[in-house]
């Protein structure tokens, strides 16, 4: 079966001939771009954010043309064969796996659930751009079907129909309130005289989406750019191997296909059953053996009640020791005395060189140095999926999950009542439920995410050192995020000041944004409007 089996985009003839040179083919969804600018393949993923088009699409719709002026491509094959031994000995018979750091690829997977993109993006070495719901309104029903993945796993049951018909309801529910949510918004923000047609509309577009995102379901289809070297590409590809879900696995049987066409050395371990093989046996097996392992221990326990963010471990010498830590470069002292040094120093005085340290930062992008990796916080979040979608793309730090579910509860925007569908959105939720129940009960369990709309809660940690938490925290904080996310980012700053007691390092975060905004997209519009026009 082609993966996915719901999208065969088709092209013309023509069109076919454009794309065969800088696409490894034309005719599945998962496909790596080659002969291209590597500006070009950045600009295509780019684009991934805001439409709902396919890369290849995009390509011929906005960039085919100017490369056309250009010399044709070509395929360099200098050198290849030699390298390709001399990768093969060093990776195979010395072990050397950071050779495979030094090439890398882009490779494109369209129609791929919204459970795995969190698989595709879970590495922390590769860089990835995916659908945005908050831009593009997912009502497109190529083959008159909606976007939503059915597993496989679902062929012969009998809870098939069902699931269809509850996926179906949902997004009927979030296509039919869209013109309705933008009018509601409409009516609560008119458009001021200043501001052009094009930036309220996209203000009030992005206010719906962000309002309905949650009457998607998990199964949600998404398309996602990846960048990553062989080494990264190998790592992610063994994981998905060992995946318990059919389209993970199927998903990275057609990416090991594409991506051969144009890193094969850095790929050749996956094959070989002493090598790869033997690593997704271990990585399966593990999985297996430690849930067996821990079901008698946390099973039958009840979670206990916890808010939507709770600082769950910090180090109450944090401070301190980042001062410690900022003094290293600048003495000749050894670590261990200049941590009692910091700890004979007055409060006051740890801040003044904290705030010398950090210097005079004028925007979010100016980041202190690596003293601030030297203490670090663990926060236990229970947050509507979609914010964690969001959140999880940050991958320096740590992060783990639990199984998506319908038993945490879900959120419910206020909007959703004043604009009139509270009655459509509880419907969504219970069908969700029930859906997501049956089919636990039914021995389809690890499918059962699938059937989970976003506005639904998933349990997840994230555990940062200070420099992450300046760099998660400022971002998404931003007066333009989401109000999910930019609330659980708010209640992690609070938690580092008041909690972990570490003010300065708190206040050494100074553009964390903890306003309260109607309308989030406004003023980042009214900017990139500015921009625009000043180029004209």
């Amino acid at each position: 079966m082609a993966f996915p089996a719901s999208i065969a985009e088709t092209f013309t003839p023509e069109e076919t001939r454009a794309l065969d040179p800088y696409f490894t083919n034309t005719d599945r969804a998962v496909f790596v771009l080659r002969n291209l600018p590597e500006t070009v393949k950045g600009a295509l993923f780019a684009r991934y954010s805001r439409s709902n088009k396919s890369v290849r699409r995009l390509f011929l719709d906005e960039f085919l043309g100017q490369l056309q002026a250009d010399t044709p491509p070509r395929t360099s094959t200098v050198g290849t064969e030699r390298a390709d031994r001399l990768y093969a000995r060093v990776l195979s018979e010395y072990g050397d796996d950071s050779v495979a750091q030094l090439g890398g690829a882009h490779i494109a997977c369209e129609g791929v659930s919204n459970i795995l993109t969190k698989v595709l993006e879970r590495g922390r070495l590769m860089a990835y751009l995916e659908q945005s719901t908050r831009y593009v309104a997912y009502t497109d029903r190529p083959n008159g079907q909606w976007k939503y993945h059915v597993p496989a796993e679902l062929e012969g049951s009998s809870l098939r129909v069902t699931y269809v018909r509850t996926l179906d309801a949902a997004f009927e529910a979030y296509a039919r309130w869209i013109p309705r949510m933008e009018q509601h918004f409409r009516e609560r923000y008119p458009k001021a005289p200043d501001d052009s047609d094009a930036v309220y509309r996209s203000v009030i577009r992005a206010k719906a989406l962000d309002t309905l995102r949650g009457l998607l379901p998990a199964a949600t289809t998404s398309n996602v750019g990846l960048f990553g070297t062989g080494q990264a590409f190998e790592a992610l590809l063994l994981r998905m191997f060992a995946h318990p879900l059919e389209e993970v696995r199927a998903c990275a049987q057609e990416m090991l296909t594409e991506l051969r066409h144009v890193i094969p050395a850095f790929l050749a371990r996956l094959d070989q059953p002493n090598r790869g093989g033997r690593w997704i046996e271990y990585l399966a097996a593990t999985r297996q053996a430690f849930a067996a392992a821990a079901d008698g221990y946390v099973t039958d326990a009840e979670a206990e009640p916890r808010g939507e963010v709770t600082l769950t471990d910090f180090d109450r010498d944090g401070e301190t020791k980042v001062v410690a830590a900022a003094l290293y470069a600048a003495s000749a002292l050894p670590d261990d005395q200049l941590q009692r040094i910091a700890r004979r120093m007055s409060a006051g005085d740890r801040a003044a060189l904290l705030a010398a340290y950090i210097g005079d930062r004028a925007n979010r992008r100016h980041k202190p140095g690596r003293a601030f990796e030297r203490t670090s916080y663990r926060f236990d979040i229970l947050a509507d999926y979609g914010a964690f979608r969001d959140l999880q793309r940050h991958r320096l730090l740590t992060i783990e999950w639990q199984p998506l579910t319908t038993r945490h509860g879900y959120v419910e925007p206020v909007a959703i009542e004043e604009a009139g569908a509270l009655s459509d959105w509880r419907r969504v939720m219970d069908q969700s439920a029930e859906l997501f129940e049956q089919l636990a009960a039914g021995g389809l369990e690890p499918i059962a995410p699938y059937a989970v709309v976003m506005a639904y809660r998933v349990r997840f940690y994230m555990e940062m050192n200070a420099r992450e938490a300046m760099h998660v925290i400022e971002l998404r904080t931003s007066p333009q995020g989401h109000p999910s996310y930019r609330r659980i980012c708010q209640l992690m700053h609070n938690a580092i000041a008041e909690v972990a007691g570490h003010r300065a390092i708190a206040a050494a975060m100074r553009f964390a944004d903890h306003s309260e905004v109607e309308l989030e997209r406004l003023q980042a519009e009214r900017a990139m409007e500015q921009k625009r026009q000043s180029r004209h």
